[in-house]
């Protein structure tokens, strides 16, 4: 896997990936930034997020759930002092659907965080990492 980040002026920076996908970043203004784009910390949540929702919707259509919408809130804290490393990450998923099964659920969001997800996996070496979920019947 490759990625490319080329500085833009101050604190902007695009990031490329190999899959052919930009994404902007910048600084607070505090920072020197403009505010243009998302802070690169913010993007480690992102990623994390993102690839515990893919495996977890990906376990669930396995498992035939009707799902109709995920979503996952994830709530960090950093250390105070640099290097400001996340200390505690919080991943919440809401799962809205027809009939549930909240044991398929639960199954989904252990695998993930526990066997399948690189990011949150790769964070817990440094973070403490919790996951919780509540499901919505729609």
């Amino acid at each position: 896997m490759k990625a490319r980040v080329k500085w833009l002026e101050g604190m902007a920076f695009v990031g490329e990936s190999a899959s052919g996908h930009a994404v902007m970043m910048d600084g607070a203004p505090e920072h020197g930034g403009r505010n243009i784009g998302i802070r690169p910390m913010e993007m480690l949540l992102l990623g994390m997020g993102g690839c515990t929702s893919f495996d977890v919707m990906s376990m669930l259509k396995k498992s035939r759930q009707n799902v109709i919408d995920c979503e996952v809130n994830i709530e960090a804290e950093r250390a105070e002092t640099e290097p400001k490393v996340f200390t505690r990450i919080h991943a919440h998923f809401i799962i809205t659907g027809k009939d549930i099964s909240e044991k398929h659920v639960k199954r989904a969001v252990q695998l993930s965080a526990e066997k399948y997800c690189s990011a949150s996996i790769m964070l817990g070496k440094v973070a403490e990492i919790t996951h919780d979920y509540e499901i919505r019947e729609n």
